[in-house]
């Protein structure tokens, strides 16, 4: 081999520098070799289409478990490659760096022992991933590298445009959460989105979370069913703009994203309005007022409301062709208000908000959905509500009720709802891999869904049960998403990808919202680029959730915040955002987002595009 022709900082570096390097790096070579073939039992149940990326894994797992960063610095002062993006190829990139240092310390050798150990290529290691993601979460859309997955609303059941709008949007996988609704709910779901795929010529894979041992808040008594609407005011209350109102037929209720409020009414009143018309009616507060009819249609009316009105299922509307009440008026939800320093009661039974006992300084009572976890709980240990939005310490532990003390919450208070989670980071919980719950609803998810989510999976053997309820239940291969959202799940993550990689295909979900909660807020940011790093090593697709857009899918403005985390879900190959009234919206704002930084980044890798700033500087 000819010499190299190498500036003179990298030649006068070439003994002892190069031949250190050289052999540390074949140290590491052979650790990973090693350590693949010490681990070699674990590949034999892998299936035939993971058994590379199951290899790579377990390369990569040898190559992190030492500190390489002073070997990277020094590598890179060579100008090579620093390992910092070997997860697809880890093997191939530690060999691609020892030939350089090879060719570097001893230009004229004739060649550097190779392993025959095997491993995935530069090439072969993205492709397979590419090629693992699209057939779990199907083909990437026109434009976009990565997949946008939508949790349904309730309303999603009843609302065949809502779930059509989603799909021309760019929603390319849509998410039925197990925990939430019914099993005819699901099916209307299924059946919207099958329609609308006809309609717009577009698939859309089905994804069904099984709920899993979620300790939830239950038993707050249902609040009274009344709506406020009224116009928009500027910041001294002057109304800008009447408020504009939905009204739509009970037996087809439709929603309109832009309206003030949505109305439902029977379809025989709704039908004889007329613009131009007024329907009068005398609000929960006795106060008379009109909706002004500016238009109709075949789908509903818009209407005008110029003043603050509370509605009731009580409100008697007077038109030209007689009088009708409102329909489907749900009532509000009910909740706790607690503040730093309060008292709250959780307890065995679904009991609600309670005065406190004589003596007890709690103010405040709560249900809680799985009251067996009370026999595993000590004084001492930190309890989170609703995604860690309120935090507490236990301090006392009673047959019938834990006694907390809220330590976490914004000064003003926060809202504890009905069906808010409940996390006990540092209970010993022994939580079952499927309940009751899940087997049942198995049934219909083996029938009708393309992916099923395993929540709170912790353990090989909580994969392996699924796989053999599904066995149970269906020929046809479902492939399973391991939702990481414990310590526990985090820490055998290795476990859990060699377990649900002995099926053809799978996924990983980053639950970011009982993940923050479990392994610290502060620890997040880490924890999540620790299940990105090992599922790319693994060729297995993760998918970006939890809080992606909130304020913005929730009816509020994005923070620059949100944006920021919605763009690095492009490392991702699914992002998923959660429901909320402005959920359309947030799926079209997500999609370009996700186009733009395709043009940018692509995993940890910075994609050079061209940059306007450097094409126009210095101006003319």
């Amino acid at each position: 081999m000819a010499e190299l022709d190498l500036p003179v900082s990298v030649a006068s570096r070439r003994s002892p520098d190069l031949a250190e390097l050289l052999a540390e790096l074949s140290t590491v070579r052979d650790e990973m070799t090693g350590f693949a073939a010490q681990c070699a039992g674990y590949l034999t149940p892998i299936h035939p289409n993971f058994q590379l990326g199951a290899r790579n894994l377990l390369h990569y797992l040898a190559l992190r478990q030492r500190d390489l960063r002073p070997l990277q610095y020094r590598l890179a002062e060579l100008g090579l490659s620093s390992l910092g993006r070997a997860e697809a190829h880890a093997l191939a990139s530690v060999e691609a760096v020892r030939a350089v240092l090879h060719a570097l310390a001893q230009p004229t050798a004739n060649g550097l022992d190779q392993s025959a150990e095997t491993g995935p290529t530069f090439s072969s290691g993205p492709r397979l991933l590419a090629e693992h993601s699209t057939a779990c979460l199907g083909p990437v859309p026109a434009g976009r590298d990565v997949r946008i997955m939508v949790t349904m609303p309730s309303e999603a059941a009843t609302n065949y445009a809502l779930v059509e709008e989603l799909l021309r949007q760019g929603m390319d996988c849509l998410r039925i959460n197990c925990a939430h609704d019914d099993v005819a709910a699901w099916q209307q779901m299924i059946g919207h989105l099958r329609r609308a795929e006809q309609a717009l010529g577009k698939p859309c894979k089905v994804s069904m979370d099984l709920a899993g041992p979620k300790l939830r808040t239950q038993g707050l008594p249902p609040g009274p069913a009344v709506l406020q609407i009224g116009p928009t005011r500027d910041a001294f209350g002057r109304k800008l703009a009447p408020a504009r109102v939905w009204l739509s037929a009970a037996e087809q209720h439709t929603v309109a994203p832009a309206a003030a409020a949505n109305l439902a009414f029977p379809a025989a009143w709704l039908s004889g309005l007329r613009a131009g018309e007024a329907v009068a009616f005398v609000d929960a507060r006795g106060r008379r007022h009109k909706l002004h009819i500016s238009s109709c249609s075949p789908q509903g009316c818009w209407a005008e409301l110029g003043k603050t009105a509370y509605f009731t299922p009580l409100t008697q509307f007077r038109a030209a062709g007689g009088t009708a009440t409102l329909q489907h008026l749900a009532p509000l939800e009910p909740f706790i208000l607690l503040r730093p320093g309060d008292g709250l009661l959780v307890l065995r039974r679904a009991a609600g908000s309670a005065p406190a006992a004589a003596g007890d300084e709690a103010t405040a009572a709560i249900g809680c959905a799985w009251p067996e976890a009370f026999d595993y709980v000590r004084v001492g240990e930190p309890i989170w509500f609703d995604d860690g939005k309120i935090g507490g310490v236990i301090e006392q532990v009673a047959p019938e009720a834990l006694r907390v003390r809220i330590t976490q919450a914004r000064p003003q208070g926060e809202k504890l709802r009905n069906d808010r989670s409940i996390n006990l980071p540092e209970s010993q919980l022994p939580l079952a891999a499927l309940t009751a719950k899940d087997r049942r609803d198995l049934a219909f998810v083996a029938r009708h869904a393309d992916l099923v989510a395993l929540s709170f999976a912790s353990s090989a053997a909580d994969v392996e049960q699924l796989r053999q309820e599904i066995r149970r239940l269906t020929d046809r291969e479902l492939p399973i998403i391991l939702k990481i959202e414990t310590r526990r799940g985090f820490e055998q993550l290795p476990a859990l990808l060699l377990s649900a990689m002995q099926a053809s295909s799978c996924a990983v979900m980053i639950a970011r919202g009982d993940l923050a909660v479990e392994c610290g807020f502060e620890r997040l940011a880490e924890v999540q680029e620790e299940i990105l790093w090992l599922c790319e090593a693994a060729h297995v697709p993760v998918i970006w959730a939890t809080q992606v857009l909130e304020s913005l899918a929730r009816g509020g403005m994005p923070s620059r915040a949100e944006i920021t985390d919605a763009a690095m879900g492009d490392r991702a190959e699914c992002v998923m955002l959660n429901k909320g009234p402005r959920v359309v919206e947030a799926v079209h704002i997500l999609s370009g987002i996700l186009r733009r930084m395709q043009a940018h980044q692509r995993k940890k890798s910075a994609m050079l595009r061209g940059l306007r700033v450097a094409q126009t500087w210095p101006a003319a």
